[in-house]
This record gives C-alpha cells, structure tokens and sequence, in this order.
C-alpha cells in the first residue's frame, strides 16, 4: 500500500471516530436526557412546596380547625458523609439503631431522591435541630402542617389527618407515600376542597449542601395551591356547651335550623379530644381509642340506630290524616287490652291523643292504614297494600334512607314495608296483627338521631325540609353550597301540621300532657316525649327546649314559637333532638 493510500484510510478512520463520538454526544444530549438529569441532580433540589391545608370555620367564623407548621427531616443518601450518629441521633431524638435502620432504607430506596428520616417535627424543636445541619451534609428539612384544634370539640364531626397507604396511593397519582388523607368527618368528605394542589421548587445546592438559591429564577416552579376554607353552620359556643353538658353520659344531641338545614350542633358521647389523633402520637392514640370499652370513635349522631317510640306517632297522625283514615275529631277509647299505656283520660280528637301519648289510639291509627280493605278476598294483600302505601308517605319525611348529609358513614335507620316483611315472613304470612308495634314507633322502625332532628324540622316547617348539611359554603362565607337548596316536601297536606302542632302545644303546656318539665314561661314549646324499648340500650330521647342541652328525665322531641303565638309561624330558633343509649 502506498503513502497516498494509507493517507486515505487514516483519514477515513479520524471521520469515522468523529462520526461515532458526535453520534453518541447527540443521543447524551437530545434523546436520552437520564445524563442531563443526573448532570443536574449534581447541582439542583427538587423540593415539594406542600399547600396549607384549609381551615374550618364555625358560622360566626370562630376558628374550628386551624394548621400549625411541622418539618420533616430529609435525607439525600449520596450527599451524606461519614458523621457521628450517636450524636446526630441525641439531636434529633431518634435512636441510634432506629436511626440506623432508616438510613439503610433510604440507602436502598435511592441515591439520589430523598427520604423522610423524621417526620412531623414540631418548629420549636426543629429550629434546635437546623442549627446544627451544616455538620451533617445531605440532611435537610421540608415544611409541612398539621391539624390544631383550638376549641378541641367537635372530634367525630371534623375527622383527622393519616398517612396515605400503599393502596390509596396505587389508587390516586395525587398521593405520593408520606403524604396525609383525611379520615372522617369533614376531612375526608371536604378531602378534594381542603388539601389544596401540591407545588414542585427546584434549587441550587452547593458542595456542602446550602441553598443557593432558586434554579434559573424559578422557571421550572409551580405554585402550590392553598386548600379551600369550609364555612359550617355550627354555632361553636352551643356544641362546646352539648359537649360538657353530655360530659360522663352516652348518647348524642343535634341541632338543625329549620329554615336552613344548616346543622347548628352535632354532640356524639362519649367523645375524645381531636388534638389526640394529630401528629406522631396518632397511632398510639388511636389504639386506645379503639379498646376502650366506652366507645368513643362510635359516632351516636350518625350511626346509632333507635327505635323512634311514641315521637313515631306523630308521622303516623300526618299519614292518617292525609290518607283519610281518620279526621281530626276522630276518637279511640285507651284500651289498655290492645296494647299497654300510662293511665290518662280517653283521647276523642287527634290532638288529645298526641298530648296524652295514647297508644292504644294509635295502635287503632295504624290498624285503619294497613287493613283498609282494599283487597277484600285477602288480609294479607290487602294488608301489603297498605303498608306500601304508608311506607311511601313515611319515607317522604327523611326516614328509612341514609341522609344527604355531608358527612361519611352513616346509617339510615329502617322504615319497614311489605318486601321487608315478606322477606322475614314469607309472601302473605303477615297482616296488621303481626307488625302492630310500629304503631307506636317499636319494632323494626329504626331511626338515628339525626333524623329525629330533621323530623322536628318538618313539623316547624309544616311538611317540608331541606337536607341537614354541616357545611354552608366552601371557599368563601357567601359561597352557599347550591346542592342544599333543594327544598323536600313530605308527602301530607300542610294544614293538617296545625293540628300536629297544637297537639305538640298540649304535651308541653296542658294538663295531662306528658312533656311538662318543659314548660317554659316566656316561650312557647311544642314537643313530643319518646320512649322506646330497645334491644341493645334502654331509652332513647329526643330534646329541644330554650336550654335544649338540659338533663331531664323523660325524652322530648320539640320545636320553637314565640312566646304567646297561636299561630305557628317559621321558628326562630333549631329545632333539636337528642338520644340517649
């Protein structure tokens, strides 16, 4: 091969080299950007900026639930340097084998991104710990916030703040692990609305791991998106005195306005203290929540299911009534044979039984609304006639389903119609002599306090409601949710709720009526005692009085006029119940 030969190949060689290391500088830069990302991790932080979470107002827009900043101790394995952990793990109150075992975790889940060593440390406790930072390259802290409950009422209406697991996280890209969820109450119903949307800032670290600042003037940033505020319609003052005053008591109370909807309280007993399930001492906590054999995460309000007693009579008057089965003036002898009852003068108009809580003359009530002879070859069709019919009405009034409330887990107690019965029977094996005690509200009717309440405010409002709500409005005070300005209307005529309430008057106000404790002098209450036999408690009691959180001994069910009023007009004041197991 001669000179000018070889001259050509060596030439060939050199482009063929630059070829290929030009080739390989294009894939590094533009199509595999893994070297421009470690390139960067060398001198950049990506760092998750966390929303303030929104607070929870009550409707004076006292302070219910505020936030109170937290940090969390992160670690950047491949920037740590050899240090002392016996020290390190003094300053920030971790021991030194659990501090092991979590920097060997973090070594393994990468180099690179970081781990939570501690998390949720209070400020004044992380401001000891910053100082000391420097010494120990690759730590930093990361700011979060945590739940504070000034009033500290309110536990099982609010809910609480937990970790995120595996499967919520599969489940929903928003949620990274490490991140908090609400559990309950209005954090986990409002969860979308409070949490906010995280942000990302990117910063300039040097080689000793200080902040130098942000990475190409904050370009790459996003902002975080501070959660939405909630305005409830509790009144702070009447839940904190519903709360001492069910102090040592089981059982519940519950206001509503009726012109609203709007809840005013929501007292479940026994309670704990909401601060118990924030930060690292949730977990503990919850535990012995949980075995305490007074059941205090059993939300009464919502969950506990009662019969309703002799309060159920006046939705059985409305039907009655409506149905035509009986007028006004309309009377029953107190047959004592048919069903047991206190002694009391015999009832010969609607009113007068309501005010003497008959129960024979409501056992006759109900006895007319399902055997109306509407099939006259069968009782027993003739008799699940009836009852559909009745059910329907009944269920008109909020009972049998599961409120509209915003609030998770809860129950809608049991309005029984003829495909309960003949599930429990079989097809035309029962007649009104087989389920004669939901007469008086006993049996399988089942309601929770929460309807009980709401039942008052049907009887205020003369046949309609809107659905009970906590929360008025999200974001901003005049931001009312539109969902609950749907108005219900039961399914009974509104004349017939004068005669409801004059009876209601009686029971309060007249001779003989079974409700005087609650007679008051400069105001006009109407109520309806209810005692009910349950199965696993042994009352269950509906309240409302000017002091509606007054311990009596008999069970009220009530609703406000004012003082001197013949007229029923729109209440100025809730209309309430309580229950008591």
């Amino acid at each position: 091969m001669n000179f000018d030969q070889r001259k050509y190949v060596l030439i060939a060689s050199v482009i063929f080299i630059a070829l290929v290391f030009l080739l390989r500088l294009f894939w590094i830069q533009v199509v595999d950007d893994k070297w421009k990302a470690t390139a960067a991790n060398m001198a950049e932080r990506k760092m998750t900026v966390y929303p303030s979470r929104g607070l929870i107002y009550d409707r004076h827009e006292e302070l219910l639930v505020a936030n109170t900043p937290v940090y969390d101790l992160m670690v950047v394995p491949r920037e740590v340097e050899p240090f002392d952990t016996a020290t390190f793990s003094a300053l920030i109150g971790v021991p030194v084998e659990e501090l092991r075992k979590r920097l060997a975790e973090a070594f393994h889940y990468s180099m690179f991104k970081p781990s939570i060593i501690e998390k949720q440390i209070p400020a004044d406790q992380f401001a000891s710990i910053s100082v000391h930072l420097h010494s120990y390259p690759g730590f930093f802290g990361q700011s979060r916030t945590l739940r504070t409950y000034p009033p500290h009422v309110g536990a099982h209406m609010l809910g609480y703040l937990s970790e995120v697991d595996a499967r919520k996280v599969a489940a929903d890209p928003y949620y990274k692990s490490g991140d908090v969820i609400g559990v309950g109450g209005l954090e986990q119903y409002y969860e979308p609305q409070l949490r906010g949307r995280r942000g990302v800032s990117y910063v300039l670290v040097d080689v000793h791991n200080n902040i130098k600042g942000s990475f190409k003037n904050g370009i790459y940033d996003t902002l975080a998106v501070e959660g939405q505020d909630l305005f409830t319609g509790i009144d702070l003052d009447m839940q904190r005195l519903g709360e001492q005053l069910m102090r040592n008591k089981k059982g519940s109370i519950v206001a509503i306005d009726p012109r609203t909807g709007e809840v005013l309280c929501l007292v479940t007993s026994p309670t704990y203290d909401p601060e118990l399930l924030v930060g690292r001492v949730r977990n503990t906590n919850y535990g012995i929540l949980q075995r305490d054999s007074i059941k205090p995460l059993f939300d009464r309000a919502l969950q506990a299911q009662y019969p309703p007693g002799s309060i159920f009579k006046l939705v059985q008057a409305l039907v009655a009534l409506d149905e035509g089965v009986i007028t006004v003036n309309t009377g029953f002898a107190c047959n004592k044979n048919l069903v047991g009852c206190h002694n009391h003068p015999n009832a010969s108009t609607i009113e007068q039984a309501i005010q003497y809580s008959c129960n024979p003359y409501f056992y006759n009530v109900f006895d007319r609304i399902v055997e109306r002879k509407l099939d006259k070859k069968s009782r027993f069709r003739d008799a699940a006639l009836g009852l559909g019919e009745w059910e329907e009405r009944v269920r008109s009034f909020g009972l049998g389903a599961k409120p509209n409330l915003d609030l998770p887990s809860l129950k809608g107690g049991n309005i029984p119609g003829p495909a309960y019965y003949d599930r429990k029977y079989g097809k035309e094996r029962w007649a009104f002599s087989t389920i004669y005690s939901a007469s008086i509200g006993q049996g399988e009717v089942l309601t929770v306090p929460i309807q009980m309440a709401n039942l008052a405010a049907i009887f205020a409002n003369k046949g309609w409601y809107y659905d009970p709500h906590v929360v008025r409005a999200v974001g901003h005070p005049d931001s009312l949710q539109t969902r609950y300005l749907e108005k219900h209307v039961v399914k009974a005529a509104p004349h017939w709720f004068d005669h409801i309430q004059e009876g209601m008057r009686r029971v309060v106000n007249e001779p003989g009526g079974t409700a005087k404790n609650a007679r008051l002098k400069d105001i006009t209450v109407c109520g309806k005692t209810g005692t009910a036999e349950n199965p696993t408690a042994r009352t269950m009691r509906c309240s409302c009085a000017s002091r509606p959180w007054t311990t009596r001994r008999s069970p009220w069910l009530c609703m406000w006029k004012t003082a001197g009023s013949v007229e029923h007009g729109p209440p100025r004041s809730p209309a309430c119940s309580l229950s008591n197991t």
